[in-house]
């Protein structure tokens, strides 16, 4: 049977073996996404420079949601989306932090599109 804990393990790999690959310039920038169990985060990031030029939760007072739910987290994809447009970005790599891309994180990603950011 697994173990929580072997699950956060192998997020955890899933999520090193990608971020191999995908890396945030200035030009374009990380949207990394993590999902707690209650709640869902999304940042931009510059790895070049080691900053988080914007961020999106499911805690902030602009999102009116209850927890992490498909409807918040779409919510939460427009907030940050928003917010990154209003800087000047526009196009960004997207990061699903090891998570599969269903549910919580494909409507953030959807949602984040939606309000204009390009992916």
């Amino acid at each position: 049977m697994f173990k929580k804990d072997d699950r956060k393990q192998s997020r955890v790999k899933r999520h090193l073996r990608v971020r191999k690959k995908i890396f945030g310039t200035p030009e374009m920038p990380r949207l990394s996404v993590y999902r707690s169990e209650k709640n869902i985060y999304a940042q931009v990031i510059d790895d070049v420079n080691g900053l988080t030029l914007v961020a999106a939760s499911s805690l902030d007072k602009g999102v009116d949601v209850v927890g992490s739910n498909k409807e918040g987290a779409k919510l939460v994809g427009e907030v940050v989306a928003k917010k990154a447009l209003e800087k000047g970005i526009n196009k960004v790599v997207f990061d699903r932090g090891g998570y599969i891309y269903h549910g919580r994180v494909k409507e953030l990603a959807e949602g984040a599109r939606e309000a204009g950011l390009q992916f």
